[in-house]
This record gives C-alpha cells, sequence and structure tokens, in this order.
C-alpha cells in the first residue's frame, strides 16, 4: 500500500533540499558545434574527420563523438579495438566486414572487437561514438589516430590495438 506524503511546507523543503544534493555531484553537458572545427587527418586513406569530443587529460573518459568523411575507395584493413562504440551512417554505402551497409544503418562495436575489413565506393559520412570499454575500461585513442599531420602507410599501421 503507497503512502501519500501530505504537501506541506515541511516535506517540500526537504524535497528540495535532496533535490539540490543529488544535482551537486552531477556534470553540466556540454554543446559543440561540427561546423566551428576544422577537418583532421585521421589514420586510415581516404578518412577525414571532426571530433566534437575526444578524450583529453583532464577528461580522460570522454567519448571520442563525432563525423567521419570518406572519400570515394576509402579503406582500412581488419584491426582491433578494446572500446566500444557505435556508427550511424549519414549518407553513402559502406561494405563492413563483408556486409553492406547504407544510409540510416547504426553499427554497434562491443568491445573488445575486431572492426571488420571496412571499403566504399561511394564514400560519405558516419556519425562515430567511442567510448571506454564497459568489460575491458580500454578507452578510445584520439592523438595520434584523428589528428594526424600526416597519415601513415597502412602497412606500417598497428591492426592488433
Amino acid at each position: 500500500m503507497s503512502k501519500t506524503i501530505p504537501d506541506t511546507a515541511e516535506n517540500n523543503a526537504k524535497l528540495q533540499v535532496s533535490r539540490e544534493a543529488s544535482r551537486k555531484d552531477h556534470q553540466p553537458y556540454i554543446v559543440r558545434n561540427l561546423n566551428d572545427l576544422e577537418w583532421e587527418t585521421i589514420r586510415w586513406p581516404g578518412e577525414t574527420g571532426k571530433m566534437a569530443f575526444h578524450p583529453e587529460p583532464e577528461n580522460p573518459t570522454n567519448p571520442n563523438a563525432g563525423i567521419l568523411r570518406l572519400e570515394p575507395g576509402a579503406y582500412h584493413p581488419e584491426h582491433y579495438h578494446g572500446f566500444a562504440q557505435v556508427w550511424h551512417i549519414l549518407k553513402g554505402e559502406f561494405e563492413i566486414g563483408g556486409e553492406m551497409c547504407g544510409e540510416g544503418s547504426v553499427i554497434f562495436h562491443p568491445d573488445p572487437h575486431y572492426e571488420g575489413e571496412f571499403k566504399t565506393e561511394t564514400g560519405g559520412d558516419i556519425f562515430i561514438v567511442q567510448y571506454p570499454g564497459p568489460t575491458t575500461s580500454e578507452r578510445p585513442i584520439y592523438a595520434g589516430r584523428f589528428n594526424m599531420e600526416k597519415r601513415n602507410a597502412v602497412e606500417n599501421e598497428r591492426v592488433d590495438v
């Protein structure tokens, strides 16, 4: 049987204190507009990106989150990730691990996973969110992967990390 708490000034004050105390531990949300960001060179051929969020020393658990833009012919080999990620294809068609995925497809990569061989003839845009693996605790990598001055040859990239 539920009990109704009378609407009194004393009870309302107790509820208000409870709400204020719980909000002291909450972080505020952050807004970034992708239109305000420059395109960055990403580690795989034909890929550029705009990451609205990425891990930083003061916020190491931030996700990598933003847009990947892929040119027609872009590709990458199968490679390992210890973090989790979600992709939403906004534009284009992509063969991912042998399966065709197009506009509107949402792909979830649990942790750990091997991201399958990837290629596109059309090119396109994918919104991605990479976040610390709930089972592995491995974090996404930003520096040296999303902000490269010069892309390494694919054969010189490690695919096991």
